[in-house]
């Protein structure tokens, strides 16, 4: 089984981070409605952002090395 690096991490963080974000829109279509639901969207997105941003210090990185 291989290493656990970072790219991983990302990838891992970047698709749970969107699937979270699907299931607060899919429970606001249903009805449920919270006063903290903008909240929660907005650090799902930051996530994935951040995600994003680790995908591509990562692949940027690998680029200069070889």
């Amino acid at each position: 089984m291989s290493e656990w690096d970072i790219a991983t991490v990302g990838l891992i963080l970047v698709g749970c981070s969107i699937i979270a974000v699907g299931i607060i829109i899919a429970a606001t279509l249903l009805g449920v409605l919270h006063s903290f639901i903008p909240f929660l969207l907005l650090t799902a997105i930051v996530l994935v952002v951040m995600g994003a941003a680790v995908i591509l210090y990562v692949d940027r990185k690998d680029r200069q090395d070889t």
